[in-house]
């Protein structure tokens, strides 16, 4: 191609594959014997597999999320980093995402953390001067850049003969689907967990003009008489196939995570804006319990303007609200409760297919213009399929919680990857509609809790 090479070659009994930007790499990656490549591969399948002691079915999903995670790990064709991949189906043109990547480094915050500091370093380019971060930043070489940019531009000009213009919002050369709403708030939320885990605060003094920027442009989103921040209708966030709008629980668990983040890294480095944020983080829990709580579900709102539409469905991605603390451990501990009763399939008889893993959503959404492309179908994408990230999520909340019952959102979902044959950690499946990507990096984050807490806690069961 006119951007990379693909060269087979048969060798003996051996087939070799090797890629490459240039046919020089390609070839370089040829000079290995087939030994030599065959004890790499062992060398590194010893490397994953850091549950030996665990039951087959909670040690191979172990492996294979350290897998995933550590293959997400990308370099050019001089060696140097070049982003965390998302997975097989986010290759071309190659591109680095701010969620993806903020939960795929999960496990690399103790496996790899100078690829969590370079991937700031990376995703810092991509925000704008007013706190503006698209979903991803595309890294690709100038050859294939200039050819997904030809592509761009045939799309727009002929959207007929491409369906749509590819990708949606693409304002800069640099940005993959511009101006996503959560992007920059897991920016902040990526520096915090990297400075937690390393202490490496020279990073916060490097970045914090794009910290103070992403800042102000949340703090000047908010509605009258509140902190809140206010998501535009788009499709704009992780649930890329819904139009949300208002207040959005995950954003706005993301928003006070980042708020109180600000508030630590900037106590001494920047302690007007550090006050400012420290006391915004805390009007917005008040505001999030007092507009936000569904007593009939033991809730919180989707996402909608009270006293118009809201969307008051479970929904898993509200997480945020228990993970960042921007709820009370008692009100999380009752998410969490109702999160097993209605979105664990083992235990929601009203779903029609029995114990399959954890839903993302339940019931499906109410207002169906809301809704486009694979998200329309009940049970499919963020309309309810099992999404890993959200369960390893789910499971490191109910062990920081203290509630145990975690293997059930830790493994059941890997069960279904080996009865079907899918070859690793996938993006997410549901019963009727098969899997999304395979080998996605932030499906490590299963692998990622158990590493963290312990065979024990992992295989815990739940507490009364």
């Amino acid at each position: 191609m006119a951007w990379g090479v693909l060269i087979v070659d048969a060798l003996g009994s051996d087939l070799r594959i090797a890629v490459g930007a240039s046919r020089d790499e390609g070839e370089k990656a040829l000079d290995l014997t087939s030994q030599a490549i065959i004890a790499e591969a062992a060398e590194y399948v010893v490397r994953c597999d850091l549950t030996p002691d665990a039951d087959p079915l909670m040690r191979s999903m172990v492996s294979q999320g350290i897998h995933a995670a550590l293959s997400s790990i990308r370099r050019d064709e001089n060696g140097a980093f070049a982003g965390l991949a998302a997975g097989q189906a986010y290759s071309a043109p190659a591109r680095t995402y701010y969620r993806d990547g903020y939960w795929t480094m999960q496990p690399l915050l103790m496996l790899a953390p100078e690829a969590v500091r370079d991937e700031i370093r990376i995703l810092a380019k991509g925000v704008q001067p007013d706190g503006e971060a698209p979903s991803g930043v595309i890294l690709t070489g100038p050859a294939q850049s200039q050819a997904w940019q030809h592509f761009v531009a045939d799309s727009k000009a002929n959207p007929k003969t491409h369906k749509r213009a590819v990708p949606e919002y693409h304002n800069r050369p640099q940005d993959w689907w511009s101006d996503h709403f959560d992007s920059p708030l897991f920016f902040v939320l990526f520096l915090n967990d990297y400075v937690s885990a390393t202490k490496d605060f020279a990073e916060v003094e490097r970045h914090w003009t794009v910290v103070k920027a992403i800042t102000d442009r949340y703090l000047s989103l908010a509605g009258p008489d509140s902190v809140l921040p206010l998501k535009p209708r788009n499709d704009r966030d992780w649930a890329d196939n819904v139009y949300r709008e208002g207040l959005v629980s995950y954003d706005l668990g993301l928003f006070v995570g980042a708020m109180d983040a600000v508030a630590r890294l900037g106590e001494d480095l920047d302690p007007k804006l550090a006050e400012r944020a420290r006391k915004t983080a805390n009007l917005a829990r008040e505001e999030i319990e007092a507009k936000l709580f569904v007593p009939a579900t033991g809730g919180y709102v989707d996402y909608g303007t009270p006293g118009a539409f809201v969307e008051d469905h479970l929904v898993l991605d509200s997480l945020t609200l228990s993970r960042f603390a921007a709820i009370s451990g008692q009100k999380a501990v009752g998410l969490l409760s109702a999160f097993e009763s209605k979105l664990e399939t083992r235990h929601n008889q009203e779903q029609p297919y029995g114990s399959w893993g954890v839903m993302c959503a339940y019931p499906p959404f109410k207002r169906q213009s809301d809704l486009r492309s694979k998200t329309a179908f009940p049970y499919r994408y963020h309309n309810g399929s099992d999404w890993p990230y959200w369960d390893g999520a789910y499971a490191e909340e109910r062990l920081r919680h203290g509630l145990g019952g975690a293997r059930y959102a830790l493994t059941r979902w890997w069960q279904t990857c080996l009865d079907n044959g899918w070859i690793g950690a996938v993006e997410y499946f549901s019963p009727p509609y098969g899997r999304g990507s395979l080998l996605q990096g932030w499906s490590t984050m299963p692998a990622a809790v158990v590493l963290k807490y312990g065979l024990d806690a992992a295989n815990s069961e739940p507490m009364s």
